[in-house]
C-alpha cells in the first residue's frame, strides 16, 4: 500500500506543477485553446494517442471484446493504429493544420461555420460536442474506479471526484500547454506499464504459449463460438463481422471526433506532421495492440468476481479481475498507467467542451461583445460546470462502459466525420450536406438508443459514420455549394506559390546548344 501511494501522490505532484509551470502559456485565448499553435511533433503526437486511449479502452473494450473475440481483438488495436493513428495524420494532418490557420478556426465547430459561411451550423455543432462528450467522460471515471476500488478499496464516489478535481486544476491552470506536457509524461508512463502489465498477467499463466494453450481449449459448445474448436486463438475470432464493427468504430471514427483532430490545429508546421505521424502511429501499435492483446486472454481468468448480481458478465471487471493477482509494485504501476490515460483524455475532452461552448456559442450569440479576458474566464468556468455535469452522471452510470463511449463516438464522428473530411478536399461540399450529416448522425445513433434496430450501440456508431461518408456527398451533388469564389478562396491556402533563387540558371536553349 505504501509503494502505491507513494506513486500516486508522485504522479499528482507532477500533474500540478505542470499546470503551474505552463501558465504563462494560457494567457490568451489562442495560446489556452491552442497552445499558439505552435506545439512540437513529440508533445502532438502524444497528446493525440493519449486522448485516443483511455480507461474505455484499457478497461472496458479491451475487457468487453477480448471475453467475446479472443486473441482476434488484437485486430481491434491494430485497425487503432493503421486507421485511426497512420491514415488520420496522414490524410487529415496537413490539410487540418493548413486550412483551419488559413480561416483563423480554433474549434470543429468554428471550422464548419467558417467553411460553410453558416453560423446556425457552428451553433449546432457545438451543442452536438457538448452533448455527447459527457456519456464519454462519464465513462473515463466508471472505467478508472473499479481499478482504485480494487487496488486502494476506496469507494467509487471518492475516486470519481479525485480525478475529476486535479484534472480540472491543471487544465484550468496551463490550457492546451499543460494538457500536452502532462500527456507526454503520461504517454510514456502508458507505453512502459503497458509492457509490463502483459509481461505479468501472462507469467502468471504460465507464460505466452502456454496462455494460448489453455484458451484453445475453451470448450466450443460456449453459444458465441458457435462450435468452432479453439474460437479464441483463431485468426479472425468467433464472431468477424461484429468484430469488424468494432474497428470500424474504435479507428475510423477518430477522424470525427473534435477533441482528437483538434491536436492537428495546434501542430508547429509540415515537417512536425510528418514526425508525429510516425510517433502517433508506434504510441498506437504498443498501447492499442497491447490493450486488446492482454484483453484476449479475458477468459483465462473467468471467477465469481466478474459476474454481477443476475448472473452476467460484467464486463467492466474483467480487467481488474486479471491484474487483482500482480504483485503489489505492479498493480501500482497499472493504477498509474489507467490514471495517466484517463486523465489525459479528461483534459482534452474538457477543454474541448469548455472552448467550443465559449468561441461558439456564447460569444457573437449570448454575449455580442466578449474581449480575451472574459473568454478565458468563461472557459475556465465551463471547464469547472462540464466536469461536474459528467461527474453527476458517473456517480450513476446508466450502462456498460463500451456502450456509453459507442454512443458518444457514433453521434460525434457520425455527425462530423463526414462533412469534415470532404470539406477539406473538395469545393463542392455543400451546406446542405453538412445537415444531412449532423441529422443522420445524431439521428441514428438517438433513435437506436430508444428501438434497438441495431443490436449493438457499436455497430450503430459505424453504421453512422459509413452513412455519412455516402450522404455528404451525394447531397452535396443535388443541392451544391453556390458560391464557387469563395471556395476558390478557401482553398488557395493549398496552392502556395514558393519562389527560389538559384545561383546557374541555364535556359533549354543553353542546355541543348552544341559546341
Amino acid at each position: 500500500m505504501a509503494v502505491k501511494l507513494i506513486l500516486l501522490i508522485a504522479f499528482f505532484a507532477v500533474m500540478i506543477t505542470v499546470g503551474v509551470l505552463s501558465r504563462k502559456s494560457a494567457s490568451s485565448v489562442d495560446g489556452f485553446v491552442l497552445g499558439g499553435r505552435n506545439v512540437g511533433p513529440w508533445l502532438t503526437a502524444f497528446a493525440y494517442g493519449t486522448s485516443y486511449f483511455s480507461a474505455v479502452v484499457f478497461v472496458g473494450y479491451a475487457g468487453q471484446f477480448g471475453w467475446k473475440y479472443g486473441i482476434s481483438t488484437t485486430w481491434v488495436g491494430i485497425g487503432n493504429a493503421v486507421i485511426g493513428s497512420l491514415l488520420a495524420w496522414v490524410i487529415l494532418g496537413r490539410r487540418t493544420r493548413i486550412m483551419t490557420h488559413h480561416l483563423k478556426a480554433s474549434t470543429m465547430p468554428d471550422f464548419f461555420g467558417k467553411r460553410f459561411n453558416s453560423n446556425a451550423i457552428r451553433i449546432a455543432a457545438s451543442a452536438i460536442v457538448f452533448i455527447f462528450l459527457i456519456p464519454y467522460t462519464a465513462s473515463l471515471y466508471n472505467g478508472l474506479s473499479r481499478l482504485f476500488g480494487m487496488s486502494f478499496d476506496i469507494p467509487y464516489a471518492v475516486c470519481v471526484i479525485l480525478m475529476a478535481v486535479l484534472t480540472g486544476v491543471y487544465v484550468i491552470l496551463g490550457g492546451y500547454m499543460a494538457t500536452a506536457i502532462n500527456d507526454f509524461i503520461q504517454g510514456l508512463i502508458m507505453l512502459g506499464g503497458i509492457v509490463a502489465v502483459i509481461a505479468g498477467v501472462l507469467s502468471s499463466k504460465g507464460g505466452f504459449l502456454n496462455a494460448i494453450q489453455e484458451l484453445a481449449k475453451l470448450e466450443s459448445d460456449i453459444p458465441v463460438t458457435q462450435g468452432m474448436p479453439g474460437a479464441f486463438v483463431s485468426f479472425f475470432g468467433p464472431d468477424p463481422l461484429n468484430l469488424l464493427g468494432v474497428i470500424i468504430l474504435t479507428s475510423l471514427g477518430t477522424w470525427g471526433l473534435p477533441q482528437m483532430v483538434h491536436k492537428f490545429y495546434a501542430i508547429k508546421n509540415e515537417q512536425a506532421v510528418k514526425t508525429g505521424t510516425i510517433i502517433s502511429t508506434f504510441f498506437a501499435i504498443v498501447v492499442a495492440g497491447g490493450c486488446y492483446f492482454l484483453g484476449g486472454f479475458g477468459r483465462l481468468f473467468d471467477s465469481e468476481a466478474i459476474y454481477g448480481a443476475n448472473g452476467a458478465v460484467a464486463y467492466d471487471a474483467i480487467i481488474p479481475a486479471m491484474l487483482s493477482t500482480l504483485p503489489d509494485v505492479l498493480i501500482g504501476v497499472v493504477v498509474i498507467l489507467v490514471l495517466s490515460a484517463s486523465m489525459s483524455t479528461l483534459s482534452s475532452l474538457v477543454l474541448t467542451s469548455s472552448s467550443t461552448l465559449t468561441i461558439d456559442f456564447i460569444k457573437g450569440n449570448i454575449a455580442k461583445q466578449m474581449d480575451e479576458k472574459k473568454q478565458l474566464l468563461v472557459m475556465r468556468v465551463l471547464i469547472v460546470f462540464f466536469i461536474a455535469i459528467s461527474v453527476i452522471l458517473a456517480l450513476d452510470p446508466p450502462t456498460f462502459i463500451a456502450q456509453l463511449m459507442g454512443i458518444s463516438w457514433g453521434a460525434l464522428a457520425g455527425a462530423f466525420l463526414a462533412p469534415f473530411m470532404y470539406g477539406l478536399f473538395w469545393k463542392r461540399t455543400s451546406r446542405a450536406s453538412v445537415w444531412a450529416s449532423f441529422a443522420a448522425g445524431v439521428g441514428i445513433t438517438v433513435l437506436n438508443m430508444f428501438f434497438k434496430f441495431i443490436k449493438s450501440p457499436i455497430n450503430a456508431g459505424a453504421a453512422a459514420m459509413l452513412a455519412g461518408l455516402v450522404i455528404v456527398p451525394v447531397v452535396s451533388l443535388i443541392i451544391p455549394e453556390k458560391d464557387k469564389k469563395r471556395m476558390d478562396k478557401i482553398f488557395a491556402c493549398y496552392d502556395q506559390t514558393v519562389e527560389v533563387k538559384r545561383k546557374v540558371a541555364l535556359s533549354e536553349e543553353d542546355d541543348k546548344q552544341e559546341y
